[in-house]
């Protein structure tokens, strides 16, 4: 492999995008050549993306600032079948309706992060139930289930991981392969999109297709796939105690977003700062050294830099003096989550526990309890004593609301209405 030419790959190395490329200098030399049109395949199983799926939605956008063409290709069919890579179980399957709102909810956020519209570079999205629910089963097969061998098929991670662990694998997502396979010919055949980009466990769907755009139309296409992130401590990317870590502000405010990417592990830090932000290599590579004190600046700028993208700078700027507030000054800002509690209930006395749950510091009362016997369950900053302890009136602060706290970090106001 000689060093890449094209502005694309140089970055997608550069910033740690890279993890395998089907032909890596013939993929150099086009993109050099044209603008490139790339896609990567998100399926609708929910109204929104959450933090897991920021390194494809960040190499789309990376595609887009070197010069290329965007393809975000929705999977309104393969979402009918679930994709295998990476489950231990069969997905649950949803209706037409459901399918369509999530697709609805999904574009919302890639366009805060792709600039969408109708010139060379701006990004599109298809939707591959355009072909793919129309096919004719028998057809199919005859004409493209031939040329995939069931041999090979069953040596794919996605495949044989699931049969080592002797999880069921039913026929139905054993087809994924052969449609996003196809998904890959049809994109080629309309749209003339020759790379396909996803993460590792993609790595035999991908190959697969740019497998068929040979054997079919004798048409070069390509494969780039990133590296499955993991945090220093080993949680999956984009997962939390408290559950995922949501891309739209009706799931997961802007503030808590924002203290997501602030808890940063210091391990992290450089590497985040790489694939989830715009920020130049140089002005990394200074932060990224940063010891102590100093380093917590290096996580309050990746804060911003990730809230900025996903939610506006404006949100971004409001989220840092809310955290500001809460932590340097002992106050509490207007984006903290809050959870709105009858005035009735609070008058007459409500279980510390079962409020802390109802603010959603915690998923059970149970881990409530626990919070609260270990010492980080506080009320208005003071430290709460009892399990058993009663929240009534008398904790209502001069702001008109309770502030609880699991923990130093994560905060919420209960609102008597």
């Amino acid at each position: 492999m000689t060093e890449p030419k094209s502005e694309f790959l140089q970055a997608a190395i550069a910033r740690g995008f890279l993890h395998q490329c089907t032909d890596l200098d013939a993929l150099d030399a086009l993109a050099c050549r044209e603008i490139l049109t790339a896609y990567i395949g998100f399926d609708a199983t929910a109204d929104s993306l959450h933090a897991g799926s920021l390194v494809p939605i960040m190499l789309l956008r990376l595609l887009q600032r070197t010069g290329h063409r965007p393809l975000v290709l929705m999977g309104g069919g393969t979402t009918k079948v679930g994709d295998p890579s990476g489950k231990d179980t069969q997905r649950q399957l949803l209706s037409e309706a459901a399918i369509g709102d999530n697709i609805a909810g999904i574009r919302g956020v890639f366009e805060k992060f792709l600039t969408f519209g109708n010139g060379p570079t701006d990004a599109f999205l298809a939707n591959n139930a355009e072909w793919l629910d129309s096919l004719s089963y028998i057809d199919f097969l005859r004409d493209y289930g031939r040329h995939f061998s069931v041999n090979r098929m069953l040596g794919f991670d996605s495949v044989k991981l699931r049969l080592e662990r002797e999880q069921p694998l039913s026929f139905l997502e054993f087809n994924y392969m052969v449609l996003q396979s196809y998904d890959f010919l049809e994109l080629s055949r309309r749209y003339q999109c020759r790379l396909q980009m996803g993460g590792s466990d993609q790595w035999g769907n991908i190959v697969s297709g740019a497998d068929l755009g040979r054997r079919l139309d004798q048409v070069e296409l390509f494969g780039l796939t990133s590296p499955l992130l993991t945090t220093a401590s080993g949680a999956k990317m984009g997962k939390t105690a408290d559950g995922a870590v949501w891309l739209n502000s009706e799931r997961l405010s802007a503030y808590e977003y924002w203290q997501y990417w602030r808890n940063t592990h210091d391990d992290d830090v450089g590497r985040f700062l790489k694939l989830f932000t715009d920020l130049p290599l140089d002005e990394i590579a200074r932060l990224e050294v940063l010891q102590g004190a100093e380093l917590n600046e290096a996580k309050k700028t990746l804060a911003h830099e990730a809230t900025k993208l996903c939610h506006g700078e404006t949100a971004a700027l409001a989220a840092a003096e809310t955290a500001r507030k809460t932590f340097e000054e002992g106050a509490h800002g207007e984006d903290l989550p809050s959870v709105d509690v009858p005035l009735s209930e609070i008058s007459t006395g409500i279980l510390a526990y079962e409020l802390i749950r109802r603010a959603g510091l915690v998923a059970s009362n149970g881990e409530a309890r626990r919070l609260i016997k270990g010492g980080g369950g506080r009320i208005n900053d003071l430290r709460i004593e009892n399990e058993k302890t009663m929240v009534t009136t008398a904790e209502v602060n001069s702001d008109g609301v309770i502030k609880l706290s699991a923990g130093r970090k994560r905060h919420a106001l209960v609102r008597p209405v």
